[in-house]
């Protein structure tokens, strides 16, 4: 058999579901769970205990909207892997993926992409006209970034830290305006997200960018260019600055966010008790330092935030001491 023919053979060849959800990333949808950090942190602004129905409404648009940014972002990975597939080839990890490996063709993986993309977007608009803005500049930007912007240096990280701060504002527009509290009290709910949430998530999210380009530069040695491009214009030193600078940016930003009442946000409790999840925050960043200088784990952050059990418990209690702390200030007054 030709080559020609076994390559028609391939393009015709459905793909399984199996080989589809691997394609999907399932581990990398954690990053999805920004989505559900606006509904989190505004839990003492909508929770009546008198209004079940109101706030099963919110928590339900709160995780619609994210399986809006799952679809969005699969379709995301189809497209970037269609065209990086000769690159993907050349690296040890990425050539097992299902496009790679050729258990998906390029034909199908944007077919299913397309799929993807118009039930996100129908979903988005159902739920509010502004997730849908949002979800269609989050699908823009990552189609943009795949053909172009991820071969520009410094543009690449940041383009992938406006991915993290755009599921943010999506969880934050999709439970807006929603009707809450008790029978014959409701009122509209107007939400104050204060700006110090967005530049912690987008600094947040710019150091896991960084450490991964650290962590892909590193693990590549000499055959960085085959791997990805612009891996070129970068160097393990001037990658450990940038680290440096964002991860100290990242731990004074959230502490001024848990300071941010005297800015008139309403979301943060006024006695300032939101300062006790600060040295959640501090752990957590000096445990990812940690872990990329002597395990080399920063290539996939998605992995670290699953396996790294220190870190899994700091999260877990930040999440506890956090909701804790809104739900108290809520109880008192």
């Amino acid at each position: 058999m030709s080559a020609e023919q076994e390559t028609t053979i391939q393009a015709a060849r459905v793909p399984t579901i199996r080989a589809i959800i691997e394609e999907s990333r399932p581990r990398q949808m954690v990053k999805n769970g920004l989505v559900l950090v606006p509904l989190f942190f505004t839990v003492n602004i909508w929770y009546y205990r008198d209004d079940i129905v109101g706030m099963a409404e919110i928590v339900g648009r709160g995780f619609a909207a994210l399986a809006v940014f799952v679809l969005l972002s699969a379709a995301v990975y189809f497209i970037n892997d269609s065209i990086d597939l000769e690159r993907d080839r050349a690296h040890p990890r990425k050539r097992n993926r299902p496009i790679a490996a050729g258990r998906i063709s390029i034909g199908w993986a944007i077919a299913i992409a397309l799929v993807m993309i118009v039930g996100g977007l129908v979903a988005a608009i159902a739920i509010s006209v502004p997730l849908a803005i949002t979800a269609a500049t989050y699908l823009g930007t990552n189609v943009a970034y795949s053909w172009w912007l991820k071969n520009i240096v410094l543009l690449d990280v940041m383009t992938v830290a406006s991915g993290f701060v755009l599921r943010a504002v999506a969880g934050s527009v999709a439970i807006d305006h929603a009707i809450i509290g008790p029978p014959g009290a409701a009122t509209e709910l107007d939400l104050t997200i204060s700006p110090w949430l967005y530049v912690v998530t987008a600094l947040g999210a710019l150091f896991l960018a960084l450490a991964k380009r650290r962590g892909e530069l590193q693990s590549a040695g000499s055959n960085s260019e085959s791997q990805r491009i612009i891996l070129r214009q970068y160097s393990l030193p001037l990658l450990d600055s940038l680290i440096n600078v964002v991860a100290t940016a990242t731990l004074i930003a959230y502490t001024l966010y848990t300071f941010s009442t005297g800015l008139g946000e309403a979301n943060v409790p006024n006695n300032n008790s939101m300062m006790l999840t600060i040295p959640f925050v501090a752990y957590g960043v000096m445990r990812y330092l940690y872990l990329i200088h002597s395990q080399n784990a920063g290539e996939a952050p998605e992995e670290v935030l699953i396996k790294d059990k220190p870190l899994l418990i700091n999260i877990f209690l930040w999440l506890i001491t956090g909701s804790s702390v809104l739900m108290w200030s809520r109880i008192v007054n």
